[in-house]
């Protein structure tokens, strides 16, 4: 297949790029078509990686209309409701609501997925997942981390299902240290969790200070057990929203032991907002990590849209530009060049959370042909307009998004 008159990446010249058995293998200006060969017009449009997707829950998602809504849209009022309903899911049920989500991503350009998955009643949810997985990996790469809600140290039990998971077949491993039951529980889980992931060579992404309390400072206890263990860049923490209450003196010296480490950061940017700031309040808070001074520092940021149409946020459809659209406005990221290059955060940035391999992953010669067309010459119009996406490729295949 050869498809031409594409803009990679930004540059400036119309490019051509051929593939053939779903690998890039020639990218230049005016390449000529063999005879036979399928001929695609980019239309002049921008062609970019793969969205990327670091953190969602799909066992969650599509869930509102059976859970019943949040009424009080409070973060502890959505874990009350899902520990409610999560007694009674059904294998059939969570894989029902993930494979329309799963669609919902396809049509719009995401064909990278870290999904949490709660494992602290049961692995239903889990084992459901598990099993999608294979069945969609032609479509969707997804990862799967066990994800304690309850907290690890909230019984014995829930400590041998997280491991449970993980022997199945987990990536990741999760935690949610500001949520156990006391700060010592909480450096526990950290250290609780490390030493799972070492045990099964696993990756780590841990719920870290997702609470506006300046004094929630897990996020440093983490990023010293990935330099210390050697975990380093395969450790993730996501939300961190307690660092928008830190003062900057503080937040220097974190940021030093982040760099140290290699730690990944995650926001989720629209469902953040909405939680946040609810014991405030005027000033409220914005609800959302420092992702531009973050950056700044050499840090690894990227996006998660978080949860769909369930308990803790009642919004959403799976369009990762509008999660970064959030994230830029709540960040003051409004310089040309840094809405320009945002792309990153759900593209290259969220590839480096997922530890996906860089033979794997981007545009280049000899690299898997997976990457999306929009109908612009830039991403800024994308972000400015909400552009079509013309064609995804996954695997050197067509996919002619629904509109």
């Amino acid at each position: 297949m050869l498809i031409k008159n594409i803009r990679i990446e930004h540059v400036d010249n119309l490019q051509d790029m051929r593939i053939e058995n779903g690998i890039i293998c020639e990218i230049m200006q005016d390449v000529k078509a063999k005879e036979g060969e399928s001929v695609i017009d980019g239309q002049g449009g921008l062609l970019l990686p793969p969205f990327v997707d670091s953190h969602v829950h799909l066992d969650t998602c599509l869930s509102l209309d059976v859970t019943g809504p949040n009424q009080s849209g409070t973060l502890f009022e959505g874990i009350r409701i899902w520990s409610q309903y999560r007694k009674n899911l059904s294998k059939e049920e969570v894989q029902e609501r993930a494979m329309r989500t799963i669609r919902l991503y396809q049509n719009r350009g995401v064909q990278y997925i870290r999904s949490h998955v709660d494992i602290s009643n049961d692995l239903t949810a889990f084992k459901a997942l598990l099993e999608l997985k294979k069945q969609v990996a032609d479509r969707m790469e997804i990862q799967l981390v066990a994800f304690p809600q309850d907290g690890v140290f909230a019984s014995e039990q829930v400590r041998k299902n997280l491991e449970e998971a993980v022997s199945m077949g987990a990536d990741v491993v999760g935690g949610i240290p500001h949520f156990e039951l006391t700060r010592e529980h909480g450096e526990q889980s950290v250290r609780f969790v490390a030493e799972l992931a070492r045990k099964y060579d696993k990756l780590v992404d841990m719920h870290c200070d997702e609470i506006d309390d300046e004094q929630s400072r897990f996020l440093e206890v983490l990023a010293a057990q990935a330099y210390e263990s050697g975990l380093g860049n395969k450790v993730s923490a996501s939300h961190t929203t307690a660092m928008h209450s830190y003062n900057g003196a503080y937040c220097d010296k974190l940021f030093r032991v982040l760099k140290m480490s290699g730690i990944n950061i995650i926001a989720n940017p629209l469902v953040n907002v909405n939680l946040q700031g609810r014991f405030d309040t005027y000033p409220k808070r914005r609800g959302i990590t420092r992702v531009k001074e973050l950056l700044e520092n050499g840090i690894n940021v990227s996006l998660g849209h978080d949860d769909i149409y369930d308990p803790f946020y009642p919004m959403g459809d799976g369009n990762m530009v509008e999660v970064l659209s959030m994230g830029l406005h709540l960040c003051h990221m409004m310089g040309y060049g840094e809405l320009n290059d945002s792309w990153r955060m759900i593209t290259y940035n969220g590839a480096k959370t997922l530890h996906l391999e860089e033979t794997d992953y981007g545009i280049a010669v000899g690299k898997p042909a997976n990457f999306n067309i929009f109908k612009a010459q830039s991403f800024f119009e994308v972000l400015r307009s909400e552009r079509e996406i013309l064609w995804g490729v996954r695997k050197g295949k067509l996919i002619k998004c629904e509109k």
